[in-house]
Order: C-alpha cells, then structure tokens, then sequence
C-alpha cells in the first residue's frame, strides 16, 4: 500500500520490519521512541538508538549491520508493553541534512512481503526527520505517515518527546564522533518494579555511565514535557529549536554524546538457566539473569535468613517455643501466584513437555518470584504421576519403545524428583520395554560359545537352556536341551535329539502362553519352545530373523499394531485416564476390544484402556 503524507493504514499485530532506503553515500541512523498517551517516554531506556539499539522490552530492535544505503528497525507488536501508545519512527544524519538523500523512502515489511511504503518528498534541510509512528486504536495496530522534519536536530527531536539530552563535551564537532554500536544505557530497578522474570516491566533510573563526562544540558526542561501536537509556530518564539523546521538554526543544540562501554558485565556460571545471581556491579544485591543477558531487575541479597524473609528481607516473628513464622505478606502473596502457577504448569506437562520452551519458562517465572521450587515440584506429583503413566501406556500401545520415548518418561521423573514403588516399576518398565524393542530392531548380543562348529561369519546371539515342545497323540511331549540363535539359523540340541531351522524357513516368532512359537514354511516346521523369559527370547530371534532377512518392518506384521498419537490421545481423552473396567489409574495398557488375531481394527473405536490385571484377565476375548 503506497502511503502519502498524513495517511493511515492497519498493520498486523506481528513481527514487523521498518527500512528506511535513500540513493546516497551518507549514513542514516535511525530510532524509535516508544511513548504514552502523554506523548512522553517513560524514561530514557524508551529511546532506542546507535547507543542503545534494543529495548528492554524486546519491542524495537535496531539493527547495527544493516544493508548499505539503508537503516532498519524490528518492531514486535506482541512485545509492546500495554502503557506503550505509540512507537514513533524517526532517523538523523551527522554529515548532511535530508534534502540531500534522493529516493528517501520507508517500507514496512510483514512476514508474507511489504504491507505499506511512504515516499518523502518536499523535504527541508534538517538533520532529523520524524517518517511515521504506529499507534493503537481500537484493539488493534495503525501506520500514519508524518513526515516531519526537525530542525533541532536528533537532540531536539529526542527531548521534544521527554528524553534526557546530555550535552558532550568538546568541540563542535563531538556530534561527529566514531560511530560506537554498543549501549551506553544501563539502567537499575528496586525490587518492587520487578513483575516479569526478564525484568523487563517498569521503568528505571539512569545510572551515570563513568566512561563519559557531560556537561548539563542547555535545552529547557520544561520543553521536555510539551506535548508535540499542542505547539504552534509563533514568531519569536523563544525555543525555535524544539518545534518543527521554520528555517536554518543560527546555532545547532548540542547533540546527543555516543557514549562506550568497554567490557560487558560477565555472564553467571551457568548462563543457560534464567536466576538470580549475584550482580556484577554490586555484589550486595542479586540481579537476575534471563539466560540471554542481565536485566534491570535487582533484589537485595539477604544473608540472615534465620531472622529475615529470605523473599522480602522483612523480619521474622519469634515463636513462642523458639524459631521465626513465615513471612505473612510473602506467604499470601506465593499462594496466590502457585493458584495460578500449578494451572500454566500441568497445561506445559499435557502439552509441549518438559522439553519445551514452555516448561522452561514455568519454572523461570516461579524462581523469579524467588519461591523454593521444591514447593513447586510438591504441587504437581499428583499431575506427574498422572502424566508418566501416560507416557508409559502411549510408549507400550504398539509395542515398541524409542529412545525419545524412554528419554522423555527419564526426563518428567527427574524434573519433578518423582521417586516411590509406582515409579521404580513404571521405569523397570520402559527400560525392558526399550531392551527389547532394541532387539527387535536387529541389535543383538554375540555371545562366546567355545565348543560348538559354526561356519566362518556365523555369530552366535543366544544360548539358553529351553524345553522343546512337541504335540503327539498321546499329549505334549517336553524335551529338555539348549537354544542357540545365530545370525544363519536356529539350534536346538537335546537328550539324543536335535532341530535346525534355517532363518530362510522362517515366517514369524511370538510368544504365547509361557512359549515361544515359531511358524516356518512347510506344516510341521514349526516349533514350539518353552523358556525362562519368553518375550527376551521372541525379541532376540525376531531381531536375529529380521537382520537375516533384511526386513524392514519386524517379521508377524507388527506394524499393523502401530498406532497414531491423535488416537492414542483420542481414547485416552474418552476413558478418563483410567481402566474400563474397575476404573484403576495405575499400569494402564491399550487393549484391542476386538484382537487383531481376530480380524480387529487398530482405531478408536476399537481400542480401550485397561488396567495390567484387567487386560490379562481378558486375554484374546472378545
């Protein structure tokens, strides 16, 4: 949309990019000041420019690299801060004055392409420009064109709208120094202005900056306070460099000092976690870290925290018996906070995870209002226990266990120091669960069998004592021997008998009812073996037949009881989390109603959660 002078357009409450672009040698700085409904910063740190190029807010972003013969600002809507009404766009030059760049144009860009662009034309000789603001109206974002030029230059554009204008020292020409893209602003915060773990929500007193030495500023305060829209140009008038251009200046005002800082404050030890640590600057208060960089927010460091608050550093009351009560304001003030706080959390642990970004900030949010997160962890077993018996019951519904599944059951447990019989069985579980899905994937054991022939590249995966089983007319007949699996085929050596079955011959391997069964190719092929753990021993020959087959899916069709993690939420959604039939909530498994040896579908409509007991008992019943 081609925008002109005084136009208005919507813009999306997204991610936005602002580039300013001119056909010339000369460098453009461009800024934003973020304003109220007064028209006025909040504070210095509501400036954004070559010397503090980010807010804290993360609302406007400057970028310090940009594309020769441009300038370029971020702005993130959603990051504006309520108290924020406008975010005026604005540029100067050091070496020239704006009637001197051709093709001056400003384009805002969205994610899908540029939405508005404004050409400036008729413009005057001024070293400051204002192009546009966005502004809120109704709920929503608005671009307006403005256009104006400020013949006060960037200190008189930048103290019209209330920013603190330090005059520099020197000559003249100190508005020409080096150009330094590093922030000159670092700004400090009381404890009661802290209302977001980044610290980010209230604004802050200028400390001093001892690398630079200023002088006081020549501009009128009360100028700073004026609201822009309230000024009218009347001859001889006494401020004719705080209003809009009416003419060459006779004297430039002083311009704004590109201040440096030389070494950054170091990050804490373990930068990735967002905490209080102490500060760098003054190590008798704690500052917190968001996991990016150091915010504005502090806290007294308490170091008694037999007699005091460890949260507010108000005393304690003594008790009768000996020892200090809670904190009264503290403590009502936490469980308010964990009222809300157990909510966010549980919806992180149902949702994305422990693993996601979501989670991480829970618990960022909760150290930030300095509360123990062992109180935390208390509140949500129930809504842990609950969750990795899901886990469990998702991982074992097509019968295979990945390691992203293991690690993310791993991972719950340990977030939430989740400890007691019900856990210890549920992780015996998955990490059997993952042995055997591993050797059914073909990684096998080589076991050492001194003694018996095998051809050069044949490796032995499997030796145990088994009963080998065979139905005659006069009932089962039970022969004790060895089972050797190998990489070529199957062993069974017993009491003056013997059985090789090539892996060739084979067609499936399961258990069933204590045994293990293998289904050859020709009728009486097969064989029948009874064993000490006969699911490690199918999964070990399933893993053995499938690497010599070079199958891709385990041999028996087991993919056809792969099922989706929509229908697995979709059933455990309608049953409640529980058991079917006696409404149990522990060593929940996925049960076919109708069996897949039966002709069963593997759907919604055809599965149901059942307690271990329950899903025995009903064995392959329909």
């Amino acid at each position: 949309m081609e925008l002109r002078k005084g136009a208005h357009a919507p813009v999306p409450t997204s991610l936005l990019a602002v580039v300013v672009s001119w056909r010339s040698a000369h460098t453009v700085d461009a800024h934003a000041l973020l304003v109220t409904e007064s028209g006025l910063v909040r504070g210095d740190r509501d400036f954004v420019f070559f010397n503090a190029p980010r807010h804290a807010s993360q609302a406007v972003t400057l970028d310090q690299e940009p594309a020769p013969g441009t300038a370029r600002l971020s702005i993130s809507l959603p990051r504006t801060e309520p108290d924020v009404a406008r975010i005026v766009v604005s540029a100067s030059l050091d070496d020239a004055t704006f009637d001197q760049l051709p093709d001056l144009t400003l384009t805002v860009h969205a994610a899908d392409g540029p939405i508005a662009q404004f050409t400036i034309d008729t413009i005057e000789d001024v070293q400051a420009m204002m192009f546009g603001e966005f502004y809120r109206r109704d709920g929503q974002w608005r671009f307006r064109a403005i256009g104006q030029g400020w013949s006060g230059g960037l200190a008189g554009l930048a103290s019209e709208f209330g920013v603190t204008v330090d005059e520099p020292a020197g000559q003249p020409g100190a508005g020409t120094a080096d150009r330094t893209r590093v922030p000159a602003r670092s700004f400090q915060t009381s404890s009661a202005d802290a209302s977001h773990p980044n610290g980010r929500g209230a604004s802050a007193p200028s400390r001093p900056d001892p690398t630079t030495t200023t002088e006081p500023s020549t501009i009128d305060p009360a100028d700073a306070h004026r609201d822009r829209h309230s000024r009218t140009a009347v001859p001889g008038s006494p401020d004719p460099a705080a209003r809009p251009h009416a003419g060459p200046p006779s004297t430039r005002p002083p311009a704004l000092s590109r201040r440096v800082i030389d070494v950054p404050p170091p990050p804490p030890q373990d930068p990735d976690l967002a905490d209080w640590h102490p500060d760098p600057e003054t190590p008798d208060q704690l500052r917190w870290w968001d996991g990016d960089e150091w915010t504005a927010s502090v806290h007294p460091h308490i170091h008694d925290h037999r007699a005091r608050c460890p949260r507010c550093g108000n005393p304690l009351r003594r008790k009768l018996f000996g020892g200090h009560g809670q904190c009264k304001n503290c403590a009502e003030e936490i469980e308010e906070f964990l009222t809300h706080w157990r909510n966010r959390a549980r919806r992180a642990l149902a949702g994305p995870g422990t693993m996601s970004q979501e989670w991480i900030d829970v618990w960022a949010a909760l150290r930030f209002q300095r509360i123990d997160e062992q109180r935390g962890r208390t509140l949500l077993r129930e809504a842990g226990l609950t969750q990795v018996e899901r886990m469990v019951a998702f991982a074992f519904a097509d019968g295979e266990v990945f390691a992203e599944e293991l690690e993310a059951f791993e991972h719950v447990v340990s977030e939430l120091a989740l400890s007691g019989p019900i856990v210890e069985d549920l992780r015996r579980r998955m990490h059997r669960g993952r042995t055997l899905s591993r050797l059914r994937a073909g990684e096998l054991p080589t076991i050492n069998t001194p003694g018996l022939h095998l051809d050069p590249d044949e490796r032995v995966h499997l030796d145990l004592p088994a009963v080998h089983v065979r139905m005659l007319a006069r009932g089962p007949r039970n022969t004790e021997g060895r089972l050797i699996g190998s990489s070529k085929k199957l062993r069974f050596v017993g009491d003056g008998t013997g059985i090789e079955l090539p892996w060739n011959r084979v067609v499936s391997v399961h258990p069933e009812h204590g045994t293990v069964v293998l289904a050859a190719t020709s009728a009486r092929g097969g064989a029948t073996f009874g064993v000490a753990d006969p699911d490690y021993v199918a999964a070990a020959l399933e893993g053995a037949l499938r690497v010599s087959k070079r199958l891709v899916l385990t041999p028996g069709q087991r993919d056809s009881r792969s099922i989706s993690q929509d229908v697995k939420a979709q059933v455990w959604q309608r049953d409640g989390g529980a058991c079917v039939e006696c409404g149990d909530g522990h060593y929940l498994e996925f049960d076919h109603i109708i069996p897949l040896s039966r002709g069963g579908a593997t759907s919604a409509t055809n599965l149901q959660i059942l307690c271990r007991a329950c899903n025995r008992a009903k064995g392959a019943r329909i």
